[in-house]
């Protein structure tokens, strides 16, 4: 068993104790490589069939080619797909494109509230009816009371910071010093009744591994994770008012990964591109403590 297929066995092992243990569990899916590669972990986990909602949190400002790429890939493969928005914030423009909000309140806006709210069920949800094609509003509004995120320790100092199973407060809040140890595959699931909880099964996942797993298996992601000819790429999808690609000619999959190889941005953070974190002091730690993704 090499590197990856460890890798792959304790995010199958951890999905399926979080789908044993929690009910009410849904899966956040960004769109973006790391939850998509979750994604395909949990179609392995489960045999082809995923049994838990899809979350999107839709800003209505991320990368069109993105909402194009999640649709498409949920009616492909018969996900459950639902989406929540803060509409009050977007229908009263009370956001940073619109010049009325700094970029971590639009954050907070834009995504930690409507998370919040959309778990909890007190915003309305929309659900993708497979039959018409289209999104129609969610009967269901039970709260979601076990989340499975595609955080990677790797990827931001706040990530470092994280557990497989995290417990949070009922308002989502972020307790960074009081989270239960993890030694030796030995897991606490048994949290007090009303505890959110956040699974992570791609907590020890590098950058590079997601790649190379993307690589081996097959799995589709945007096409704007590549350069196109003009000499850059995504490394971090978000909104594109507060994204910017980098540097890069990699064209497909092996250049991204002998890129990563050879150090050519091991100096470089890999959501530098990301304006938002640079705001809050260059990391998201207030924000996540507030309960962003």
């Amino acid at each position: 068993m090499d590197h990856l297929e460890k890798l792959e066995a304790q995010s199958v092992y951890i999905l399926r104790e979080a789908y044993r243990e929690f009910r009410n569990l849904c899966m956040l899916w960004s769109i973006g490589k790391d939850s998509t590669v979750m994604l395909w972990l949990a179609r392995k986990a489960f045999f082809g069939h995923v049994p838990i909602p899809l979350v999107h949190i839709d800003t209505h400002f991320k990368i069109p080619e993105m909402i194009e790429y999640r649709d498409r890939v949920a009616l492909e493969w018969n996900l459950n797909m639902v989406y929540g928005e803060n509409r009050e914030a977007i229908e009263n423009r009370e956001t940073f494109p619109d010049g009325k909000k700094d970029r971590i309140t639009c954050c907070r806006n834009l995504k930690s509230d409507a998370l919040k709210h959309t778990l909890s069920g007190a915003w309305p949800r929309y659900r993708l009816d497979h039959d018409m094609g289209r999104y129609v509003r969610d009967l269901d509004s039970s709260p979601y009371t076990g989340v499975i995120v595609g955080v990677r320790a790797d990827e931001e100092g706040s990530r470092s910071k994280e557990r497989y199973f995290s417990p949070r407060d009922e308002e989502n809040s972020w307790d960074v010093g009081d989270q239960p140890p993890e030694f030796w595959n030995q897991f606490k699931t048994d949290f007090a009744p009303g505890t959110h909880v956040r699974i992570h099964p791609l907590l020890d996942w590098t950058e590079l591994n997601i790649w190379e797993y993307i690589e081996r298996e097959g799995i589709p992601v945007v096409s704007l994770y590549f350069d196109q000819g003009n000499g850059t790429r995504y490394r971090s999808l978000g909104c594109y008012p507060c994204t910017n690609p980098v540097e890069s000619d990699a064209r497909n999959l092996r250049d991204i990964i002998d890129e990563l190889e050879s150090g050519k941005l091991s100096n470089i953070a890999e959501r530098s591109g990301r304006a938002q974190d640079s705001e809050d002091g260059g990391g998201l730690e207030t924000l996540r403590r507030e309960g962003y993704m």
